[in-house]
């Protein structure tokens, strides 16, 4: 079976900073917590499973055809089911919604795995993911392509259906903590 790779093959990196060194792990994060990303809760069903986590790692990649870049650990069993299911939901949260967001987390002691579910009101859309009710937007999306990106697997998507709402702050991850904002 033959992928397209999508990638230039022909491109080649500086060779002059090939052998840069580059910064140490606790300077990047130490820098990237000034960058402030809202806030979502990445989802997605695995047959009867439903799970999810707290990302600020989603990106718009292209208007036509409607796509977004989801970065996911590893390590979180979210990340399995998406790469079983191929399907997932990005929920922006709303400045309202930080509860949620720290269950997603892995924030509130002894809350894991389908009791995540508990808080917030979910329903579906088209893919099946689970589509958090009042959230600022939500991307229901069917994965079309998967990179290996070191600690994390990015997630290209391609958008099947949206909902948002009109009002309410925005949520936002910013210093080390959850920040609202007035859209």
């Amino acid at each position: 079976m033959t992928r397209d790779i999508n990638q230039l093959l022909d491109w080649t990196p500086n060779a002059g900073l090939a052998d840069a060194p580059t910064v140490p792990s606790g300077d990047h994060k130490q820098g990237m917590r000034h960058v402030a990303a809202s806030v979502s809760i990445i989802a997605t069903r695995d047959g009867d499973r439903r799970l999810g986590l707290t990302a600020t790692a989603v990106c718009s990649v292209t208007a036509d055809p409607p796509r977004l870049v989801v970065f996911v650990n590893k390590n979180v069993a979210a990340d399995e089911a998406i790469l079983n299911s191929g399907i997932l939901c990005v929920n922006v949260l709303a400045g309202d919604q930080e509860e949620t967001a720290r269950v997603f987390a892995g924030m509130v002691e002894g809350v894991q795995g389908e009791a995540r579910f508990a808080y917030g009101g979910w329903d579906t859309l088209a893919t099946g993911a689970p589509v958090l009710r009042g959230a600022l937007a939500n991307f229901d999306c069917r994965v079309v392509k998967v990179f290996d990106e070191s600690t994390h697997h990015a997630f290209l998507c391609e958008v099947l259906a949206t909902r948002e709402r009109d009002d309410g702050q925005a949520l936002i991850y910013l210093n080390g903590a959850f920040r609202r904002i007035d859209q």
